[in-house]
């Protein structure tokens, strides 16, 4: 954590805020930094948090492609408290670690399927500005995930867009929840250097 966000942290205070502060130590063991800035404006907060609610009940496409393309845009934008959250949802979910730790250097590594790494280009190409998504591999994805299915990874991908650049720019970094549940750290792409 590095306590120098570009908006300051404020106290979280009322009953609403007790009860942000309880949910959010039982399921991480604490509240994290970007709960403290992002109450100086609780409308915005409550609408993000919502929008996350109800995209988790969305289950059109498998779980763990979802997860590993949050983690890719994550990985790409460069939002380390993002692909720390993630690794860690996977663990706390039942999700395939080894894989999840693997996404940042994902077109390295020999344990994702075809399907997965489809659904990680995918993600990086719609991250990109302008988005490079191609004909070719849109029709790969439909034809293995089906429209309902495909336009849910999709919007998943544009919410974790969402997240991951609001965090950059405000300064949020990661608060080492994966490190606090043991999982071993976060895989690097050659010549990388760590960010956390």
């Amino acid at each position: 954590m590095t306590g120098h966000t570009r908006v300051p942290r404020t106290e979280i205070t009322g009953v609403y805020g007790a009860v942000l502060k309880r949910f959010s130590r039982k399921m991480f063991g604490q509240v994290p930094e970007a709960l403290e800035v992002m109450w100086h404006h609780r409308q915005v907060l409550s609408t993000s948090m919502g929008m996350g609610r109800k995209a988790a009940k969305w289950h059109e496409c498998d779980e763990d492609l979802k997860s590993y393309a949050h983690m890719a845009v994550a990985a790409l934008v460069g939002c380390s408290f993002c692909l720390d959250l993630g690794y860690f949802q996977a663990h706390n979910n039942g999700l395939d670690e080894v894989k999840a730790q693997q996404v940042p250097r994902w077109r390295e590594s020999d344990v994702f399927t075809p399907l997965e790494r489809d659904v990680l280009e995918y993600a990086e190409a719609m991250s990109q500005t302008p988005p490079t998504v191609t004909d070719e591999l849109s029709a790969r994805l439909l034809a293995r995930l089906g429209p309902p299915a495909m336009i849910e990874l999709t919007v998943w991908i544009a919410f974790a867009n969402q997240a991951a650049r609001t965090n950059v720019a405000l300064g949020i970094e990661t608060e080492g929840l994966s490190a606090s549940c043991g999982l071993a750290p976060m895989a690097q792409p050659s010549g990388t250097a760590s960010r956390t």
